[in-house]
């Protein structure tokens, strides 16, 4: 597991905690479907990136 695949996971899953914080406070549902996609697309990019290095 290399540093920037850590680093994806770390932030999309601090991206996740905000789109449940945001929810739970009932902001705009634009901003937090954006905050999902953004949390979805960083640990799909870092599970990608740990799959890479392990085949």
């Amino acid at each position: 597991m290399t540093g920037l695949s850590t680093i994806l996971i770390v932030v999309g899953l601090f991206l996740a905690g905000g789109v449940y914080s945001f929810s739970k406070q009932r902001m705009p549902r634009g901003v937090v479907v954006l905050l999902a996609i953004a949390s979805l697309m960083c640990l799909v990019a870092g599970v990608l990136r740990i799959q890479g290095i392990w085949e």
